[in-house]
């Protein structure tokens, strides 16, 4: 059939919001408890509710979890290790009350008090039948949580402070043998990418922790996730050579041993973050990135050999290794992330569960490039480039298609290569879409990650709005009709460069920072001091705050711009938005405020990611004069 000729934008597209919200779920943590595999599925018809899923060794699958729980922990509220699984016992965190629960069979069981504690990266104690896991004491009201490990007994619920001081613990994780206890730990300002430190302490008779020491990391050092072989030996992932590889104890001192430029590690942005396991006393199975495609991997830890299985796929998360099998989350740019078990001897995969069933014609599918770019300072910066691809239309001749320039959150993070839905709905309708992974980002090493040491507003912005412009000097888009949007992190990146930078001709700010002093004082306790390091000490160089928030200086805005908000969100309040807001109203800019009751950072209910994503083309068809194919909701645009 011979394309239709239509402008960009105006594709008509089966990639829809309600096909992307309806059967879409966000599956998470992985765990297995013998034959018994388990995860988590985030469902946005559920209203965002996460559920435990089990498969049991004769293949059936049943939700776990009662209904009226969710299965989510608020510690550092980003959550993450929200549940464990021991002996056919699952012990979760409940999202509403932030309890820990217990469940055996169909009904869960409150295990501690209601007060405002929070836990997760739990871990059983079976020696002496007890949880050891996170604890975030918010006991104290307004002033600021207390971090510490703990431990909780499980016949009588009484808790024990087992190692506390630092400002923040992570990974506790119990040797075979139940002797000693490994965790990580770090203090403000730092963050545990930028700097953590290994410990191991001995279990006393009474089950507290002594003589302890330190094994790795520092100062300049971020180690994570440490675990322990069953012969009694300490993994764990260091950046020491600048990249984040696997290391082990040897006597007295440690051995890298997977000394490439490649990261098996990821920012502990989360709780419970898996990249590797131990398969036995003499293999383990690995993920790692390089340049931005993440493979799977055994590693010889007597040849230090590494191989790497040959798999579809680009992204890989939630690693959990048994004996002979491996299972992970694993993506590819035109396939959903999909559940997946591999058997190490044969090397089949089965598939319990994708995030999605929905089956898309490839030819609706722009197809994935890898690009590096010319930015500031005679350096590099990559991104991910997603041209216009509808199989029923092209443009007419001579037009250039919109560009969406994606910024993501963190900032220290990096984009996703799986199939997004997300991202395919604005291609197939004929609108490009760069995902930049701009100088601060992770999967490039310590180096790539320093770069926004102090120049948050600044180097992630340049990289944006120069990768904008080199797809134009390519003749790839439209010069005149840029765009870029962003979440959180990458809402502050958004605002800024719709501010302080021409480039761009529109924007959205998801949840996004306009105010650094606000984010300073307003936060919580994980990112409390975050800034110090991407741009100086607060209150003492309250300069460069003042000098890079773009709520001083609407006078430089000169584009429209869309927001979106959850008005429960904790880590950027709805104020940082809502000034903005105003003061574009009162200077006559076109803008939009969607705000969403009952959301927090990053919104879960099917209903809003609807709105939000109709909204937010609606607004862009308005400001660059495309008619759209679909009928979406619209939003109230002032000033326009």
């Amino acid at each position: 059939m011979t394309p239709k000729v239509a402008p960009y934008g105006s594709w008509k597209s089966p990639i829809t919001t309600d096909l992307i919200t309806g059967a879409t779920i966000g599956l998470g943590q992985i765990s297995l408890d013998g034959e018994d595999i388990y995860w988590t599925e985030l469902r946005p018809t559920e209203k965002g509710r996460n559920v435990i899923v089990k498969q049991a060794p004769n293949g059936t699958i049943h939700d776990v979890t009662p209904d009226g729980f969710n299965v989510r922990t608020r510690v550092h509220e980003y959550g993450g290790g929200a549940y464990f699984v021991a002996n056919g016992t699952v012990y979760f965190s409940n999202f509403a009350d932030q309890r820990l629960y217990y469940q055996s069979g169909e009904n869960a069981v409150a295990l501690t008090p209601d007060v405002a504690m929070r836990y997760g990266d739990g871990i059983l104690d079976a020696q002496r039948n007890r949880i050891i896991c996170v604890c975030e004491d918010h006991t104290a009201g307004e002033h600021e949580p207390i971090n510490k490990l703990v431990a909780i007994n499980l016949e009588n619920s009484d808790i024990q402070t087992l190692v506390s001081g630092n400002d923040f613990y992570t990974s506790p994780r119990l040797s075979s043998n139940g002797s000693q206890l490994a965790w990580l730990t770090w203090n403000h300002p730092k963050m545990p990418w930028d700097s953590a430190e290994l410990w191991v302490g001995d279990v006393q008779s009474d089950g507290s922790i002594g003589d302890a020491k330190k094994i790795a990391g520092g100062a300049e050092e971020s180690v994570c996730q440490p675990e322990w072989s069953a012969d009694g030996r300490l993994y764990f992932i260091l950046d020491r050579t600048g990249w984040w590889n696997i290391y082990c104890t040897a006597g007295d001192s440690i051995e890298n041993l997977t000394p490439i430029p490649a990261e098996f590690g990821k920012p502990q942005w989360i709780l419970g973050t898996c990249t590797y396991g131990i398969e036995s006393n003499n293999r383990i199975i690995c993920s790692y990135t390089q340049q931005g495609t993440w493979k799977l991997a055994s590693l010889d830890i007597t040849s230090r050999q590494l191989e790497t299985f040959d798999l579809p796929y680009t992204e890989i998360s939630s690693l959990q290794v048994a004996p002979g099998k491996v299972v992970f989350n694993g993506g590819a740019p035109t396939q959903p992330t999909e559940l997946v078990v591999l058997d190490l001897a044969t090397l089949q995969r089965t598939v319990l569960r994708r995030a999605s069933e929905v089956t898309v014609d490839s030819d609706y599918l722009s197809q994935v490039q890898g690009i590096e770019f010319p930015t500031t300072n005679g350096k590099t910066a990559f991104a991910i480039f997603y041209p216009p691809q509808n199989q029923d239309y092209t443009a007419p001749f001579g037009e250039k298609p919109p560009l969406l320039v994606k910024s993501h959150g963190g900032p220290t993070a990096a984009t996703s290569t799986s199939l997004s839905l997300s991202i395919q709905y604005w291609t197939s309708r004929g609108i490009a879409v760069l995902d930049v992974n701009y100088g601060g980002s992770t999967g490039y090493g310590r180096e790539y990650r320093q770069r926004l040491e102090g120049t948050w507003g600044i180097v992630d912005v340049d990289d944006c709005a120069n990768g904008a412009k080199y797809l134009v000097e390519q003749g790839l888009v439209d010069g005149n009709r840029l765009a870029i949007a962003g979440g959180s992190a990458g809402g502050y990146t958004t605002l800024c460069a719709l501010t302080f930078r021409d480039t761009f001709k529109a924007g959205a700010s998801y949840y996004g920072v306009s105010d650094l002093e606000a984010l300073a004082r307003d936060t919580h306790k994980f990112e409390s001091r975050y800034l110090d390091g991407l741009i100086g000490a607060y209150p003492e160089r309250k300069d460069l705050y003042i000098e890079r928030s773009p709520v001083h200086f609407t006078e430089k805005l000169a584009c429209p711009v869309i927001f979106f908000q959850g008005l429960e969100d904790k880590i950027v309040p709805p104020n940082q938005a809502e000034i903005m807001v105003e003061a574009l109203q009162q200077k006559g800019l076109p803008v939009a405020y969607v705000a969403f009751p009952g959301e927090q950072h990053g919104f879960r209910s099917a209903e809003n990611i609807k709105s939000a994503l109709e909204g937010e083309i609606y607004f862009y068809s308005r400001v660059f004069k495309f008619e759209l194919a679909d009928n979406v909701q619209t939003v109230q645009i002032d000033n326009l």
